[in-house]
Formats: C-alpha cells, structure tokens, sequence
C-alpha cells in the first residue's frame, strides 16, 4: 500500500552558490557515506549530486507527511548509487520500500519519492 508521495526541485543556480561556498551545508545535509561519494565528484556534477540528496531529503519527507525537522532530519535518509548508478534510498524512519526518482538538467534538480508500506 502506496503511503505517500513527496515531489522537490532545486535550482542549479542556488546550489552552485553554496557549493563554491565550502562543505558546511554539505556535512550538514549528506550522511557521512554520501558525503564520500560528493567528495569524489568535481564542477557541475558535485553541484547535482548535493542538489539531488538535498531535494530527495525535502521529497521523502513530504511522503512521510511531516516535512524535514522534528522528526525526519537530514541524517535520517541517505541515498546510495547502486552498481548500476541508480539512487538508493534508505531510511530509520520508515522500514517500507522507497523508491526515489531524480532528474536534472542545466538550470533545476526534480526528485519524486514513493513511500510503500509492506503490511
């Protein structure tokens, strides 16, 4: 049974900005495995990737229905790339399946997110 959807979007723009900034936001928004991945990554495909685990966070907490804070933080979703390059997304605050999707283009980040409850 579908619990809930959650939709984002991110300007590039925006995240651009912050990335030339440093990593604060970035250590405080990627899980400590994520934020390895991002290390990894140079230019405008480290903008997407922080922009991406940005929106998936703010997209899965609106599927919960409780949007990011008292009880889903940032630390509380991460999202992996399988072997194939496709987001994985895990959370401690739902044990359902989760199935994220992402795109993004030169100027915006779009992720969507279906919770499904296993009962």
């Amino acid at each position: 049974m579908i619990r809930g959807v959650g939709i984002d979007s991110v300007e590039v723009e925006r995240m651009k900005k912050i990335v030339e900034k440093g990593d604060k936001f970035a250590k405080r928004v990627l899980t400590p495995k994520e934020f390895a991945q991002y290390q990894q990554l140079n230019g405008k495909r480290k903008v997407e990737y922080l922009g991406g685990r940005f929106s998936l966070k703010e997209s899965f907490s609106k599927a919960m229905g409780t949007g990011l804070g008292k009880y889903v933080g940032f630390q509380d979703i991460e999202t992996l790339w399988d072997d194939l390059g496709h987001p994985v997304m895990t959370s401690t605050k739902f044990s359902g399946n989760i199935f994220p999707s992402i795109t993004h283009d030169d100027y915006e980040v779009i992720t969507f997110v279906v919770l499904e409850e296993l009962n």
